[in-house]
C-alpha cells in the first residue's frame, strides 16, 4: 500500500480515502500477523534443516562404530534420551498410487461376486464396492483397496485380482516427517506439538 492508493483483491488501484478505516485497520492485522507467520516460517526451516542434519551426522557416527558408513535417509529412525523422557523419529511416508492394473483387478473382483452372488456373501460385496469408492479427488483410498487383500478368499480369480492390486501399486513419492515425544508420569509418550492448530 502506497500513501494515495490501496490495491484491491481484483488488482484494481483503489484511492486511500475512498477506503473504510475498518478495511484499512483488518489490512494492517492481516498483514502484519502473516509477516510474522512468514519469518516463523523460515524460522521453522532452518529448524528442521539443522536438526535434520544433527540426526543423520549423529547415525553415521554410530553406523561408524561398527566399520560401516550410513547414507540411508530413507528408513525410518527413532532415537531417545538415556532417561528415556524425549524421543524422536524421523519417518518417511510413501505416496502410492495405483496404475491401470487396478481397474483390472476391480474387473475380476467383480466377476467373484457375480459367481458368488447365489451365496451369503453380500459382506464381501459391500467391502469391495467400499473399497473402490473415489473421494472428491477422485482418489480411490490406499488402506481400503490394500485391506482387500487381507481377506482369506482361496478362489483362483480372487488371487488373481489380488496380484493385480499387488502390481498397480505405484510409489509417486515420498515425504520426511519429523517428531518429537516426551513421556508423560504414565510413561506414555505424547507428540511435542510444532503446528500451531495443535497448540
Amino acid at each position: 500500500m502506497n500513501d494515495q492508493f490501496m490495491t484491491d483483491s481484483q488488482g484494481r488501484q483503489v484511492p486511500v480515502e475512498l477506503v473504510k478505516e475498518i478495511d484499512k485497520l483488518r489490512d494492517q492485522t492481516v498483514r502484519r500477523i502473516a509477516d510474522e507467520a512468514m519469518k516463523m516460517k523460515e524460522v521453522l526451516g532452518d529448524f528442521k534443516k539443522r536438526i535434520r542434519d544433527d540426526i543423520y551426522a549423529f547415525v553415521g557416527l554410530s553406523a561408524e562404530q561398527y566399520g560401516k558408513s550410513w547414507g540411508g535417509k530413507k528408513g525410518n529412525i527413532t532415537l531417545s534420551t538415556f532417561d528415556g523422557k524425549y524421543r524422536l523419529i524421523v519417518a518417511m511416508d510413501d505416496t502410492i498410487t495405483f496404475d491401470e492394473r487396478l481397474q483390472i483387478a476391480r474387473e475380476l473382483i467383480g466377476d467373484c461376486i457375480k459367481k458368488w452372488s447365489d451365496g451369503s456373501r453380500n459382506e464381501i460385496r459391500i467391502l469391495v464396492q467400499d473399497a473402490f469408492q473415489v473421494d472428491k479427488t477422485g482418489k480411490v483410498s490406499t488402506a481400503r483397496v490394500l485391506g482387500l487383500r487381507r481377506l482369506d478368499i482361496h478362489d483362483p480369480d480372487w488371487q488373481k485380482a489380488m496380484t493385480a492390486i499387488t502390481e498397480s501399486i505405484q510409489i509417486s513419492g515420498s515425504k520426511q516427517y519429523l517428531r518429537f515425544y516426551e513421556r508423560d508420569e504414565q510413561g506414555a509418550y505424547i507428540q511435542i506439538p510444532l503446528d500451531v492448530a495443535a497448540l
